[in-house]
């Protein structure tokens, strides 16, 4: 039974790290209703309500991810527009990933014009945006640009649920920098921190902004944020070092491929170990290659399955190759009826009656798959001090072996190798 078991958790191992042909993607939201001092339960089922619901009708707070961002779309028809699924895009904007020169020239001769272009020599992507000619929607775009360049990477600019405008360009830096923190170094892709909650005195935090207005605490990006590096229970542990990239700020456009590529670009650039992304979309090919490019790296990319239920199609990054997908489990380590189906979980962690810090200094109990990837990030960042691939597939196998077997005996598609808890 212990070699069945050493073979399982090296199995897993191997799995996550694999790099295959791309599937469909995932990501979670931006954002959480206010939140009362009195720990009310906040659902991640609503990750992205602190926005929808200043733009949306209060219904929205009971519907799932993907409802949730097609009443996104409903309530912003200036700013976005619906892909060729239903879902949110940026109107107006095409990305184009790493176009060759000569094809670039025939794109912008069709009358496409070139809005931002983005280099990052460390995951060795350029992210070019483009303008359609006038009269010409998204959808149109994109078929148009896969005629002109039939093996190019064209794709929407999708949005992943939160606020505010794309842009990976001027970089705002905020929060404190704790001299002499020499703890874990992880990152988080999320909305804003309020780094000044008690919880994280003593913690180093870096945050910078993708998109207009950010940083900008939120709700939901706090919570994450105190899971992995809060002073006495973060599962970092004692003295981590976090770098917080907000891709949400303000407004309905937040949360868009551009900005989480920006965000990624720059945990590449920090030589991060560890990136947590509790956000939930469809496949894009920019993230794609981006998340590629970290696996690549051997930085562990942690993402949450979501809460779609079972019978909701992938959500990504989660579901992309290589990915450590993390689902949610209640205190009995039952799995959470909501978490979305993913072929490739890697582990479970409490996603239940989660206590995290709130804005304001004050603490929620917080429900949903958000809450459980970075529990499993924080850990994993106790066990790898650098990127690479090797450390990485040494750090989940060795992360494999303490998780608490769930189900059936070894590692199953609902639980992954067991239950992460923070070890505080």
């Amino acid at each position: 039974m212990a070699l069945r078991k050493k073979v399982h958790v090296l199995a897993i191992a191997a799995c996550v790290l694999a790099l295959a042909p791309a599937a469909d993607a995932q990501l979670l939201p931006g954002g959480l209703p206010s939140l009362p001092s009195r720990l009310p339960v906040v659902s991640d089922v609503v990750d992205g309500a602190e926005d929808l619901t200043t733009r949306t009708a209060r219904g929205v707070r009971d519907l799932a991810g993907l409802d949730r961002l097609k009443a996104l779309l409903r309530a912003n028809p200036r700013v976005l527009e619906p892909d060729d699924q239903g879902r949110p895009v940026v109107r107006g904007e095409v990305l184009a990933v790493s176009p060759r020169p000569e094809a670039l020239r025939r794109v912008l001769d069709a009358g496409f014009v070139e809005a931002r272009r983005v280099r990052s020599p460390d995951l060795g992507i350029e992210l070019v945006t483009l303008t359609p000619p006038r009269g010409m929607d998204a959808r149109q775009a994109v078929r148009r640009l896969k005629a002109l360049d039939p093996s190019g990477d064209y794709d929407f600019n999708h949005i992943y649920a939160g606020a505010g405008l794309a842009s990976t360009s001027g970089l705002a830096v905020a929060g404190p920098t704790v001299a002499g923190a020499s703890g874990a170094r992880v990152g988080l892709v999320d909305g804003g921190v309020d780094a000044g909650h008690p919880d994280f005195r003593g913690v180093a935090i870096e945050q910078r902004g993708f998109t207009k207005g950010a940083p900008k605490a939120g709700a939901h990006g706090t919570a994450t944020a105190s899971l992995i590096a809060a002073r006495d229970y973060g599962s970092a542990g004692p003295g981590a070092r976090l770098l917080a990239a907000d891709v949400y700020g303000v407004g309905p456009t937040g949360g868009s491929a551009s900005a989480i590529v920006g965000a990624l670009s720059w945990m590449s650039a920090a030589k991060v170990p560890v990136v947590n992304v509790s956000l939930v979309g469809p496949d894009n090919g920019a993230l794609r290659a981006a998340v590629k490019a970290l696996v690549g790296q051997g930085v562990l990319v942690v993402a949450a399955v979501g809460n779609d239920g079972p019978a909701a199609p992938p959500l990504y990054p989660a579901s992309y190759p290589g990915v450590i997908a993390v689902t949610g489990v209640d205190k009995r380590g039952r799995a959470l009826p909501e978490a979305s189906a993913n072929g490739q979980v890697a582990f479970a962690a409490l996603g239940a009656e989660v206590r995290a810090a709130a804005q304001g200094g004050r603490k929620a109990s917080l429900r949903g798959a958000s809450f459980a990837a970075p529990v499993v990030a924080g850990r994993l960042a106790r066990l790898t001090a650098s990127p690479d691939p090797a450390k990485a597939r040494a750090a989940v196998a060795a992360l494999a072996r303490s998780a608490k077997d769930l189900g059936a005996p070894g590692p199953d598609r609902t639980f992954g190798a067991g239950e992460v808890d923070a070890g505080r």
